[in-house]
Order: structure tokens, then sequence, then C-alpha cells
């Protein structure tokens, strides 16, 4: 794949400790997109120091249609979405520009790797996400706290990876984490539990998830063997259960009030 087709695009605010790591690994490209939802710290300074980056801004409503907006600001067949805490590794751009692009495919997912203070883990949460994806075939969808990527046509899987190596500090994970779990309570009251997976049920019945998730982490994913930053990484999944599960309460306790 010409690397000439595909442009990164990427979500920014308050980014300041992260993007320059980021756009450290994008250099081959001629033009980066830049949705900055109104940044107050340095995340405009580092930008301005990549003559390649074009920076649009815009008020943050959803990530769907961040992404979406940001979709548009596209010049070129492809696009390579990340978070400003992405970072590619070397191996993972050596197999795109060797991709044969085949018309059949639309898209490619890459799979994670969640660093701590800097360290890759063994093993996370994350799953593979479409991140190389034709402009013309693709739409973002509003998922609860998140988005979900809709490609139309096949997709394939990339073998090399991508690190989520985010160095904002924690008081910024606590406030993200709470706003998310407003939006994801709010998801899983409104929406049937015929139509939840599985581990959404089980999150909607607040107690047992938080520890089925500290288990999961550390023993099943690994974690344990991490020393130290597998279990800050497991209780940071527990404690984000935890809040999620506070928020379940509180919505069904505000919902029964109004009903009485």
């Amino acid at each position: 794949m010409q690397l000439e087709a595909i442009t990164p695009l990427i979500l920014t605010y308050n980014e300041a400790p992260n993007i320059d790591r980021t756009l450290q690994q994008l250099t081959w490209a001629s033009r980066i997109v830049v949705i900055d939802s109104y940044s107050t710290d340095e995340t405009l300074e580092i930008l301005s120091r990549y003559p390649q980056v074009e920076v649009f801004q815009r008020h943050f409503d959803t990530h769907a249609s961040q992404w979406n907006y940001g979709i548009a600001q596209v010049n070129t067949e492809w696009v390579l979405s990340l978070d400003a805490d992405y970072f590619i590794t070397d191996n993972l751009l050596n197999e795109i520009k060797l991709l044969s692009s085949p018309q059949s495919i639309d898209g490619y997912f890459a799979n994670f790797k969640y660093c701590i203070f800097g360290k890759p883990l063994r093993g996370t949460l994350l799953p593979p996400r479409q991140v190389l994806f034709r402009k013309e075939r693709a739409i973002y969808i509003d998922d609860g706290h998140t988005q979900l990527l809709q490609v139309k046509g096949n997709s394939s899987y990339l073998k090399g990876c991508i690190y989520h190596d985010d160095r904002k500090p924690l008081s910024r994970w606590l406030w993200s984490q709470d706003r998310y779990m407003v939006i994801e309570a709010k998801k899983l009251l409104e929406t049937p539990d015929s139509q939840l997976s599985l581990g959404d049920r089980i999150r909607k019945q607040k107690v047992i998830a938080p520890f089925i998730i500290l288990v999961y982490c550390l023993i099943i994913k690994g974690g344990i063997l991490d020393g130290w930053r597998g279990w800050y990484y497991a209780f940071q999944r527990m404690f984000a259960e935890l809040l999620l599960s506070l928020r379940l309460i509180e919505e069904e306790w505000k919902t029964k009030a109004r009903q009485s």
C-alpha cells in the first residue's frame, strides 16, 4: 500500500503528555488531520511543530460525530484513525507498507498492547480495533461512552500491534472515567437485556462485575506476572467497574423517585 494514500486522523483534547510521541511515528505522512476539542494545555503548541499537521477545532458532542467530522476532512482513499495516546510500532508500519490492498478489502483491524508507565502488559481488555479503512466505505456510530466503526465491505487483520500508552495524570483518567460511566450506565439501562452482550448483562447486575474484572485481569490475562504494573491496571479496571455500578444504582434510584 502506498503511504501517500493514507491520512492519519487523530482526536485531541489536552493531550500534551501524549501527542508528541504519537506524531513522531507519523513523520512519513504528508498530511495529518487533527480534530481538537479546544485544548487548553500545550497540545496546540506541540501540533504546530509538525508542518504536515492540519488542525480543525470542533466542540465535542459525541465520539462518533467527532470522528465522522474528521473523516470528512480527509482527502485520501485510506484513513488511519488514532487516539492521541496510540503509538504505531515499526513492525505495524512496515506491514502497512507491504499491504497489497486488494479491492475486496475495505478495512483492517489492529491488535493493541496496553502500556502502564511506558511498559506494555502481557494481556489487557482492549479488543482489536479497525484503524485502517477506506474513507468512502466507513462511518462511526455511538456505542455507549465510545464509538464503533461500521465498514461497508470486507475486513482483514494486521499482524502488528499498536501500543496504547496514555501518560496523562491519574486525575485526568478519573475525570474521564466518571464521564464515560454516566453514558455507559444510560446505555445499559435503556437497552433491552436481549440486545446486550453477556458481559454487559453481567455489568448490569452491579455486584459481581468489579470482582470478575479484577480476577480476569490478574489471572486470565496474566497481569499478576507484570508485577506492580499489572496490579495497577487491574485496579484501574476494577475501579471503573465499581464506578459504573455506583452510576447504575444512582440512575435506578432516580428513575424510581420520578415514578413515585
